[in-house]
């Protein structure tokens, strides 16, 4: 018997024009309007538009659609700067007003605490915001080639892995805004073609001579022959770059690279300034915060809200190189930094002797399995004179659920907690709260201006 092909309603409904009025923004920042009793996303749409759009996708729950034409705009919505945002999958809440943007990110963090049924009033502090263009010190730049052999130069399109060709991006830092169309015009002379991952650049950094540099990484995929190397470092001469090429194995400066049989012995040749004459050296894979001017601030309000004394014995998790540790060191009696990563607790105990400071200590551990075995937690917790009375915590997206426990356990009387992620913030605010403490005051943290990535600050009390 043959059968035949039958087109469902969901694919006939497929490329059809609608007009509707968006509702509200999602969690994201896209458009949410309502269609056949469900809701529909319309990406880049504002929340009161009235907007005309193709059906792309529908679903048993939900659809989607593809915005066309704006008929009615909000208020909110300002001319976007950037030439690559329609395609470029970076900053997806650009069309918003800088204002708007932070509105909605308050409200995104408020709406997870909501589905979290968190009780209390969130308490909200004024916001942390630097200059919402030209902020980003450090960035992946994607490299790949068409089918003629062409470098294309730049970053990811929405929703794919195809790169699209970046001639200029208004949220790096201005020294490294038009570096994509160097690059390409470097990549396109080299010998070796198809050899190149990415390449990781960062600014922000001051050298060793103390003199503000710009800093390349080279991710290899094959051997590099002389000539390329000379253009490399004729690139780097011509733009102040210092250049490094990563092959896999080890990360060496460009000038060693044909002789070298190791990665370099400093390896921190860089460093940031903070306040009171702190510097933060880094390595080129290291993290460091990507926005300077809003971790200065970040930093400053956390030594403002916890209060710091020079009694204080202050617990730093998931501290890193020491960028919240050194500040705090230098107003209280001790510090106990802990990192899951040893190579970081050696680098931030490098940190700690090149600033001179004698005060603070660093600790590998995995701060979400059990603490009573460690040595920083029975040192500083089986005596009154250096009982950690204050703690701060810094976890990456995944939170801190597992160590909830044991932070309530040393009962300090103030806990800060610095989040990249509102949902797992939200998750372990409501454990805390669950253990006694009060959320005393929040504020957002504006560390990626222009995109739906939001930080936030959080101050725990002992009730």
């Amino acid at each position: 018997m043959a059968n035949f092909f039958k087109a469902s309603k969901k694919n006939k409904a497929a490329g059809q024009i609608l007009t509707l009025t968006i509702e509200r923004l999602d969690l994201n920042g896209c458009g949410v309007a309502r269609y056949n009793k469900k809701p529909l996303f319309v990406a880049e749409a504002l929340a009161g538009e009235l907007v005309e759009v193709r059906l792309i996708e529908q679903k048993n729950k939900f659809a989607k659609a593809k915005l066309l034409k704006v008929i009615t705009p909000s208020p909110a919505r300002k001319q976007v700067k950037c030439q690559h945002f329609s395609v470029c999958g970076g900053c997806d809440i650009q069309p918003l007003s800088y204002e708007q943007q932070l509105s909605f990110k308050q409200a995104k963090v408020a709406e997870l605490f909501a589905r979290q049924d968190f009780k209390e009033t969130l308490p909200w502090q004024p916001t942390i915001k630097g200059s919402p263009w030209h902020y980003r010190r450090k960035a992946r730049i994607g490299v790949q080639f068409n089918k003629h052999g062409q470098p294309i130069v730049g970053f990811r399109e929405k929703a794919s892995s195809h790169l699209t060709a970046i001639k200029n991006c208004p949220v790096l830092v201005e020294p490294l805004a038009p570096i994509f169309v160097e690059l390409k015009s470097l990549i396109e002379k080299l010998s070796v073609k198809q050899a190149i991952g990415h390449v990781d650049v960062i600014w922000a950094a001051v050298s060793q001579c103390g003199i503000p540099q710009g800093i390349v990484n080279i991710r290899q995929l094959k051997v590099m022959n002389e000539h390329d190397v000379a253009l490399w470092q004729q690139f780097g001469d011509k733009f102040n770059y210092a250049l490094f090429v990563d092959n896999g194995i080890q990360t060496v400066a460009i000038d060693e690279y044909l002789t070298a049989s190791s990665e370099p012995s400093d390896n921190m040749p860089f460093s940031y300034p903070l306040a009171n004459k702190v510097n933060i050296a880094f390595g080129i894979k290291d993290f460091i915060q990507i926005n300077h001017e809003v971790n200065t601030q970040m930093i400053a309000q956390a030594i403002d809200w916890l209060e710091l004394k020079q009694s204080d014995n202050v617990l730093d998790l998931f501290c890193g190189l020491g960028n919240f540790s050194l500040a705090i060191a230098k107003h209280v009696a001790n510090v106990v930094g802990v990192e899951g990563v040893q190579s970081m607790v050696d680098k931030a105990l490098k940190n700690a002797k090149r600033n001179g400071i004698e005060n603070c200590q660093f600790y590998q551990a995995n701060i979400n399995e059990s603490w009573q075995a460690q040595p920083w937690f029975n040192e500083y917790t089986n005596t009154n004179e250096h009982q950690f009375n204050k703690v701060l915590l810094d976890p990456a997206r995944a939170g801190a659920e597992e160590a909830m426990p044991y932070i309530a356990m040393v009962k300090p009387s103030s806990i800060l907690y610095v989040s990249c992620d509102p949902a797992t913030l939200a998750r372990d605010s409501e454990i805390l709260v669950g253990h006694g403490y009060k959320l005393n005051k929040i504020s957002i943290i504006d560390m990626f201006s222009q995109t739906k990535h939001v930080e936030s600050m959080v101050l725990f009390t002992r009730a």
